[in-house]
């Protein structure tokens, strides 16, 4: 019997995330992800909308996983597991799924958000969708199972993935952290992650992120009292307050409803991507929103709802938006250059919950939506956030929980595949143990 995993792609770039596991003539494919910046070239959109294109144009353009490595290995394929709901383990399903005679697998929110991805794309994808609940378990064959381990990330019901096989589980925890105090769901299943370091872990592909920060990365808890003591201090201003945040950070949009509410403000909720998580979130009653604020979700009535703030009175209201990355097409930067009628003025406050996601493209749109907010003299308050990914001692602390016999450092650059590279060997691993894999390597395992 042999163990064998290709590591497809998200290991020579940040992105297009997808791992296959073989055992014997039987395949788990773990995320089918896209290369938000490849796709956003390549669709001259951005994630106001989700376009349907041919598969081989985004494989070319690199937006999509090359799945032709896994060409001879396309009928053997058991089941397709996405970890959670971001785009790039997530987006590219709707292009590539159909083409495997197998059921996508993933927790109940993860799956209720790809069924919103299939409905704007206009995608029907043959394969069978099945929801288990979060450290639930599933036999996709008669000798590989799928467990879904309840972690934390920054949105719902993000799972590690542990493929079971005869020779011992190959655990996918390619984003996460480890969050004792979230502020929406509970923090992660550690026993169960111990467990199964008891029982025989025989590799692992580890989220090394923030490997090079040695620390401890803070809980969302943290990033909550942050905006608090920033949206308290504006709360007076008499001005407007606008805050902009990940469309899928469920657990951090209900913070800034919260305090909107706490500072007695009416919060009102512009865009179309954040409404697609919002819903997704809502059909499986993990919030709701729509009794605490005014979700607008198609460009027409943002700019008409605008306009009614601005005759309201805007310290009235707090505003929560998407454009944190300054995409050209987000609420926030067709505010910000006038192309939706909005009186910004000075000591009115705009709050980046976020952090700028480091590419080329990102680093563009940031700089000119920085630009065109202070041509309005605003204030700004930028990196009021805290991280979604591991830090360096969150590692140490899963591979000690883990003890996996194989390390694969994934979802970083080179200085951070390297840094959990060093956390590995600092713990007693070997260099033979931890693999610097490549987009397309197959490794056999066992």
């Amino acid at each position: 019997m042999t163990v064998e995993v290709c590591t497809v792609s998200g290991f020579d770039e940040v992105g297009r995330n997808m791992v296959a596991v073989k055992v014997d003539d039987e395949v788990v494919i773990c995320d089918m992800g896209l290369h938000l910046e490849n796709y956003i070239k390549v669709t001259d959109d951005d994630e106001e909308d989700v376009v349907r294109l041919n598969r081989d144009v985004l494989i070319k353009a690199k937006a999509v996983p090359d799945d032709e490595l896994l060409k001879e290995w396309k009928g053997k394929v058991r089941a397709i597991v996405p970890s959670h709901a971001h785009l790039d383990h997530l987006g590219a399903i709707p292009y590539l799924a159909g083409h495997y005679d197998a059921p996508i697998i993933g927790t109940p929110y993860t799956m209720q958000v790809l069924k919103h991805l299939l409905d704007d794309s206009g995608t029907r994808l043959k394969n069978k969708l099945k929801v288990i609940d979060l450290n639930g378990r599933v036999a996709v064959s008669k000798k590989l199972q799928v467990e879904l381990i309840n972690t934390t990330h920054s949105t719902p019901h993000t799972a590690t993935v542990a493929v079971h096989t005869p020779h011992g589980a190959v655990v996918y925890a390619n984003d996460f952290k480890l969050d004792d105090t979230p502020t929406l769901g509970k923090p992660p299943n550690y026993a169960r992650l111990q467990q199964l370091g008891k029982e025989g872990v025989l590799a692992a592909f580890v989220d090394c992120t923030n490997a090079h920060v040695d620390a401890k990365t803070p809980s969302e808890k943290v990033a909550k009292e942050m905006l608090d003591d920033v949206l308290m201090a504006q709360s007076h201003s008499g001005r407007g307050i606008i805050v902009t945040t990940f469309s899928s950070h469920i657990a951090r949009l209900k913070s800034i409803i919260e305090i909107g509410h706490k500072i007695g403000r009416r919060v009102v909720v512009l865009g179309r991507s954040m409404s697609k998580y919002i819903s997704a979130a809502e059909e499986l009653k993990l919030v709701n929103f729509s009794e605490k604020a005014e979700i607008v979700r198609f460009s027409a009535k943002v700019g008409e709802k605008l306009r009614r703030i601005d005759r309201d009175g805007k310290e009235k209201y707090l505003i929560i938006c998407t454009g944190h990355q300054g995409e050209p097409k987000s609420v926030l930067s067709r505010i910000a250059s006038g192309l939706l009628h909005f009186n910004l003025g000075p000591q009115d406050a705009v709050v980046f919950s976020c952090r700028v996601i480091p590419t080329p493209t990102n680093r563009r749109n940031r700089e000119r939506l920085e630009l065109h907010l202070k041509k309005s003299n605003v204030r700004m308050f930028k990196d009021v956030h805290q991280s979604g990914h591991a830090s360096g001692q969150d590692l140490k602390r899963l591979l000690e929980l883990l003890k996996p016999r194989h390390i694969f450092p994934s979802h970083g650059e080179r200085r951070s595949k390297e840094a959990l590279k060093h956390i590995a060997l600092g713990l007693g691993y070997s260099e033979k143990q931890v693999h610097m894999a490549h987009d397309g390597q197959r490794i056999v395992l066992a």
